[in-house]
């Protein structure tokens, strides 16, 4: 469900330029694309369509809302395709990466060229404009590293923090701890967005991402684990599960993600220059059993599991402290996860013919 469209959309920092979207036709991209595109923006939307199913929400898009968006076909790696393409942008969101740590295990080098030289690829084109360009980074909270030094306690179906304080979540002022190529090249990157703003006065931001999940989502065992779980559930496929299963992730809504990456922009004076964590908080705080068991409720059957090692990196814990975007920009996370794991449910049913949809309604934060 989503408001009507304003007749003229309030003016971004760079007028009446376009958004420009990297990696808009992936999961998050795409939602956020849809979002400014409802409220009357020009989206660019810049993606190699690498990813399997992105091409799917590119063409659900273009069907949407037609010349209102400029797909381009181009890498991050390419310095020209980057140049050309910001030349012209009003803001840009830089979402597009790679996002598997077991891909940046098996590549390290071509996971480095994306999350690394990608992104200081854009921070010059951006540069190179002249112009005041406002820039915001999807992180991750592998930045953290694999958070070994915090004492946990093994509980029947999840794990929790020792300490009353780290229960609360981690906040930004945990220290770095660059883990996995991933983790390595994603806190560059992290870190060069942050000092561009010290350096050049480019108004930038980064948002150090939990597990996002929602519609338009094409998980896979490496990525996107809330999609890929509901998927192969409705599929009756086996779902695999590395460790326990007790780790905890503080899930959030792809719906309440859009709406903070726009909070950040429409703020981007006071925040320039800063990091917030995103993610689900205490409230959405959930172990892979825990969604395992609503899955079965969801799809009325029991999943199939099979079990594998721990992987690399695999935080036994992580909760967000949100504090920072809740006193800053006013932000909260509305979507319970039990209510967002079947928003998910209904889409994959409706849009990938996984099952008959119990609703018609889109959840919007």
């Amino acid at each position: 469900m989503t408001a009507a469209s304003p007749s003229e959309p309030p003016a971004l920092a760079g007028g009446g330029r376009p958004v420009v979207i990297t990696g808009g036709s992936g999961f998050i991209g795409c939602n956020l694309a849809e979002s400014f595109l409802r409220d009357g923006y020009d989206v660019v939307v810049l993606d190699n369509l690498s990813r399997p199913g992105v091409g799917q929400n590119l063409e659900w898009l273009k069907f949407e809302f037609g010349e209102r968006i400029r797909p381009v076909i181009a890498d991050i790696r390419d310095p020209q395709a980057c140049r050309s393409i910001f030349e012209d942008a009003g803001a840009v969101f830089h979402l597009a990466a790679q996002t598997a740590v077991t891909t940046s295990l098996d590549d390290p080098l071509g996971d480095f060229a994306v999350n690394a030289q990608g992104t200081l690829n854009l921070l010059e084109a951006v540069r190179a404009s002249g112009r005041t360009i406002p820039v915001i980074f999807a992180s991750t909270n592998k930045v953290y590293g694999a958070l070994e030094d915090l004492e946990m306690i093994e509980l029947e179906d999840r794990y929790v923090p020792a300490s009353p304080e780290i229960r609360q979540g981690i906040g930004e002022d945990r220290k770095l701890d660059f883990c996995t190529p991933y983790g390595c090249s994603k806190g560059v990157a992290d870190q060069y967005v942050l000092d561009y703003a010290k350096s050049f006065g480019i108004p930038t931001a980064v948002l150090r991402m939990s597990c996002i999940y929602g519609p338009h989502q094409y998980g896979t065992e490496d990525q996107g684990w809330v999609a890929h779980f509901l998927i192969r559930a409705l599929q009756g496929e086996p779902i695999s599960i590395y460790g326990n299963g007790k780790q905890v992730r503080d899930v959030l809504h792809v719906a309440d993600a859009v709406a903070a990456y726009r909070a950040v922009l429409e703020n981007i004076d006071a925040v320039t220059g800063r990091v917030f964590n995103l993610g689900g908080g205490v409230q959405n705080a959930v172990s892979l059993r825990l969604v395992l068991q609503e899955i079965r409720r969801i799809t009325g059957a029991e999943p199939l599991i099979g079990w594998g090692d721990w992987r690399a990196g695999d935080q036994y814990y992580f909760v967000a402290d949100t504090t920072r975007l809740q006193r800053e920009l006013g932000w909260t996370a509305k979507i319970g996860w039990r209510e967002g794991l079947r928003d998910l449910a209904d889409w994959l049913r409706r849009e990938r013919g996984l099952g008959r949809p119990q609703r018609e309604e889109r959840l919007t934060a």
